[in-house]
């Protein structure tokens, strides 16, 4: 039975520009330059102010503007809710204030080359064509490089190469024949290619060193070959005991086993791999004293709308007759008005990048003019927050993959954010200041007998901070330091 009845219902929602600024608040600056071509692209709309329009553009388009504005018939547009005041800026720059040529034909013009370089794959199937094969080993030979990682691992199974040839290649082919052309593979350069786990790797590579009859490396070989799992797990005392050798002995082979590559692919691949560079989005700097802050210039692109296009809306709106006369109006201002919350958001994101790193300097003052991690104050994003009068959720997305420039190097804007702990006499401190105490006994331990979580928690103690051993141990997981045992060196 249907029926009719009154509901209120209190709801939360997030505009369409709301969410636009949601999203370039957590975007770096070098995406956020991506993020705008591509709003270009699909916007004709929008237009980057920096660009600069030959004279012939110009004057082509307001031909191509003023035939439209003759084609359509006047009329009244009282009836309409639309403002063109709205879409159409009196104070707009002029074009010709935007345009910049300080350059004369006398200038020299430099190019930045493009290096081509070979990859790793190429370099082995370089090698592959002086080795005899015939067709059907070529093409299994082809495969295994295929499948070879960047480290120059063979990580697939030979049972599922195998099943790979049959059904792809049409070739039958068996586990004992991938095994001898994969051996033979293993003679490449750079040693150790096409290994399946490290210990195959590392025996090859001192296998092909064996030619010379070193004593160090025939032990070597004898150590990797028969006590891998102790020499990984670093139990000395048993290799010394098992093999019957001296402690000096083991670190001379210890020794011709760290000359190797364990990654015999990188020294390749690494040369044709892209460079990540880290693009500060704010600048820190120190002006006697005085901290001052600046936004990268990536994070405040000078947008406009698009003459062009605004001239067209204006021809539209006063002449729109026919259904496609309208049609055509609608879809302009629809392009229109995406640029416009387009650009508003853009604003809104350099003024909250701003406001929240300014109170972020100011939070942490004394750190950012010494570089000293024992000046960092303890601070949490609810912190930031309640100074700016922004939501939680805003400050994480500002701090998320935001790098900071300082006289002291670049940093990640969220490693700033640290929890709080009390002192035995009762001062707060940052968690990354015992991380940089950890660091420092670390580094300064004695490397035959390094020190244990427990002995780090007393040297804590003793300095004040009263932690638990598993609260140390937590720590040096966080700063990718292994435990004493596999620390330890001869």
């Amino acid at each position: 039975m249907l029926n009719q009845r009154l509901q209120q219902k209190l709801l939360q929602k997030l505009s369409p520009q709301q969410i636009l600024l949601m999203k370039l608040l957590q975007i770096p600056s070098i995406a956020l330059e991506q993020r705008i071509k591509q709003e270009i692209e699909e916007n004709p709309a929008l237009d980057e102010s920096a660009e600069s329009e030959d004279a012939d553009e110009l004057s082509e388009r307001d031909d191509i503007a003023g035939e439209e504005t003759e084609e359509f018939e006047e009329y009244d547009s009282k009836d309409d809710e639309f403002d063109l005041n709205d879409y159409i800026d009196d104070d707009e720059t002029p074009s010709y204030r935007l345009n910049v040529n300080n350059t004369s034909s006398d200038d020299e013009h430099r190019e930045v080359p493009f290096v081509s370089d070979t990859s790793f794959h190429d370099v082995l199937f370089s090698q592959l064509g002086y080795r005899k094969l015939n067709d059907t080993e070529f093409i299994i030979a082809s495969n295994i490089i295929g499948n070879l990682d960047d480290s120059g691992y063979l990580q697939r199974d030979i049972n599922a190469m195998v099943d790979d040839l049959a059904f792809t290649q049409n070739i039958n082919t068996s586990k004992d024949e991938i095994l001898k052309i994969l051996s033979i593979i293993q003679e490449f350069d750079p040693a150790g290619v096409g290994a399946r786990s490290l210990q195959e790797c590392l025996l090859i590579q001192l296998r092909r060193k064996d030619e010379d009859d070193n004593r160090n490396i025939k032990l070597a070989i004898q150590i990797l070959d028969r006590y891998f799992i102790e020499f990984t797990k670093k139990h000395y005392e048993k290799i010394i005991k098992k093999v019957g050798i001296t402690e000096d002995d083991l670190k001379e082979a210890i020794t011709e086993i760290l000359k190797l590559n364990p990654k015999p692919g990188n020294s390749i691949s690494e040369t044709t791999k892209l460079n990540h560079y880290i693009l500060p989005d704010f600048m820190i700097f120190n002006n006697n004293g005085i901290l001052e802050l600046s936004l990268n210039s990536r994070n405040a692109p000078e947008l406009r709308l698009s003459r062009s296009y605004t001239d067209m809306l204006q021809a539209y709106s006063e002449s729109k007759k026919t259904r496609q006369q309208k049609d055509a109006f609608m879809f302009i201002k629809q392009k229109i008005d995406s640029a416009k919350w387009f650009i508003d958001a853009i604003k809104q994101r350099q003024n909250t990048l701003y406001v929240t790193m300014s109170a972020i300097m100011e939070y942490q003052y004394e750190y950012f003019l010494t570089g000293d991690d024992t000046r960092l104050r303890p601070m949490i994003l609810k912190d930031i927050a309640e100074i700016v009068n922004l939501d939680i959720s805003t400050i994480s997305r500002v701090a998320n993959s935001k790098y900071v420039q300082t006289p002291f190097g670049t940093f990640l804007l969220k490693s700033f954010f640290s929890e709080s702990m009390q002192k035995d006499d009762g001062e707060e401190v940052s968690t990354r200041e015992i991380k940089k105490i950890l660091t420092d006994c670390l580094e300064a331990e004695n490397k035959s007998k390094p020190l244990t979580d427990e002995q780090l928690t007393g040297i804590l103690k003793e300095k004040g901070y009263a932690i638990a051993r598993r609260t140390v141990a937590k720590y040096r997981e966080q700063l990718s330091i292994p435990v004493a045992r596999l620390r330890k060196e001869l």
